[in-house]
């Protein structure tokens, strides 16, 4: 018999850092998200605490920090120079508070401290500034002092970091070797389908967000699941994506049952076949709405569970699996 299937979760830690430069009216109406991001945290990880899951939180390096003296401090020199101005998170230092106590939506110390708190959770990274890979103006020399920056905060407070999200899932196959070079092993590619394939921001067109979107509720990509072989081939481990855990919608709830047999399914076909299933999203989804939203997962755990008693089905973190795969 082979492996058994695993169930491996990631989150994209990032509150203020991973929206900001969305539109003024679009950031506003997201902004009770992001204040209610800190009280979904606590929901996930009682969650995985009580199910034992395990789970990497790629976190931006800005939240390593619990003071705005102690982040500006430790900036790299070197920083990109997109085309568009928008997408540099520097200007909006500015905006920082004097600490998390004041400035709880920019500054997040003691949220990777309450992460660690809980068994079996990895804390990866999400670049140092939320680092677009694909957009113009990236280049290798500020990724890599980006890079650095988010590596030499996380050794600050005794964490290795192992593995990688890329901020828009924009996975830029020339920067791999970099993270290599830096001690990272995995990283979150996208699914396999023209519809995920990693794209700038000006190329996600609204019919990409729209099938992506429909195929939350229906099987028009596939599975995502995949073999434990089709992890290994590159400078890092690709721990593939296959489903984003999309937030709880008030004018799709009709659709709510689909959307759950969708996952269920996909998470016993997974079992069942010693396959991969790689869950995401931000906890920042769960800022609103935050029961609801908890109460899918909890359900999603359950049914792992039960899966875990009648096929091994397991819990690995994005680094587990890499470890896996080159042993």
């Amino acid at each position: 018999m082979g492996q058994p299937g695993s169930l491996v979760i990631s989150l994209d830690h990032e509150l203020f850092w991973g929206v900001r430069d969305r539109r003024p009216e679009s950031l506003r109406a997201y902004e009770a998200n992001l204040r209610g991001e800190r009280a979904a945290i606590s929901g996930i990880l009682a969650l995985f605490r009580e199910y034992e899951t395990r789970a990497t939180w790629a976190t931006v390096g800005f939240l390593f920090f619990g003071s705005r003296e102690e982040l500006l401090a430790h900036l790299p020199e070197r920083r990109p120079a997109y085309a568009e101005p928008r997408f540099s998170p520097y200007a909006d230092l500015a905006l920082v508070g004097e600490d998390e106590e004041r400035d709880p939506l920019r500054l997040g110390a003691s949220t990777i401290d309450e992460i660690l708190a809980v068994p079996g959770q990895e804390i990866g990274t999400h670049t140092f500034s939320h680092y677009y890979c694909l957009e113009r103006g990236s280049d290798e020399a500020s990724f890599r002092a980006d890079l650095e920056a988010a590596v030499a905060a996380a050794r600050r407070r005794g964490i290795e970091l192992r593995s990688i999200v890329f901020p828009r899932n924009q996975a830029n196959p020339t920067y791999l070797p970099v993270c290599a070079e830096l001690g990272l092993v995995a990283f979150r590619g996208n699914e396999r389908s023209r519809w995920y394939r990693p794209v700038s921001e000006k190329d996600n067109t609204a019919l990409r967000r729209a099938v992506r979107a429909a195929d939350v509720y229906l099987p028009l990509t596939g599975r995502h699941a995949y073999p434990r072989e089709e992890v290994r081939g590159g400078p890092l481990a690709d721990v593939r994506s296959s489903r984003f855990l999309r937030p709880f919608s008030p004018a799709l709830a009709p659709l709510e049952p689909l959307r759950l047999r969708r996952l269920e399914r996909d998470l016993e076909h997974a079992a069942r076949n010693g396959l991969v299933y790689h869950l995401w999203w931000h906890p920042h989804n769960f800022g609103i709405h935050t029961e609801r939203n908890l109460a899918t997962l909890r359900r999603l755990l359950e049914h792992a569970a039960a899966l875990r008693q009648r096929y091994g089905f397991r819990s690995l973190t994005m680094a587990d699996v890499a470890g896996e795969a080159s042993a």
